[in-house]
């Protein structure tokens, strides 16, 4: 079954979406930081998250611990923004640690990708 797949691609365009709105808005707000760098981490993680969508999809088997990682590369990605741009345009922030635990889980989700790899090569058997 593939739709695991659409949903990490579904979030991915959103974040794509989102990454751009928030470039536009940095665009018209002095000392946008917090702004540009939320758009910077959706945009980069947007493209990221087609990648991974298209890697899983072009898998013959279902890709449960590449999927399950991408999707908590994705929330990470999302809190982390989420907080950052409420904290450029609003009067706070989403909640206590927000982006902490966001940026703590994009950087736990990216290493989970990487050892899903290491043991797809590890696995893998040489081709001469």
């Amino acid at each position: 079954m593939r739709r695991p797949v659409y949903i990490v691609a579904l979030i991915a365009a959103l974040h794509g979406a989102a990454g751009v709105s928030l470039a536009a808005a940095a665009a018209h707000i002095e000392n946008s930081a917090l702004l540009l760098t939320a758009s910077q981490f959706l945009m980069v993680h947007a493209a990221a998250g087609l990648g991974l969508a298209a890697l899983a999809a072009s898998l013959p088997a279902p890709a449960r611990g590449l999927t399950f990682s991408t999707l908590a590369l994705q929330a990470g990605v999302s809190l982390f923004s989420s907080d950052l741009a409420l904290r450029a345009l609003g009067p706070g922030k989403l909640f206590a640690y927000a982006a902490p635990i966001g940026g703590s889980t994009t950087i736990l989700a990216w290493l989970a990708i990487a050892l899903w790899a290491a043991a797809r090569l590890a696995a893998a058997p040489p081709k001469v």
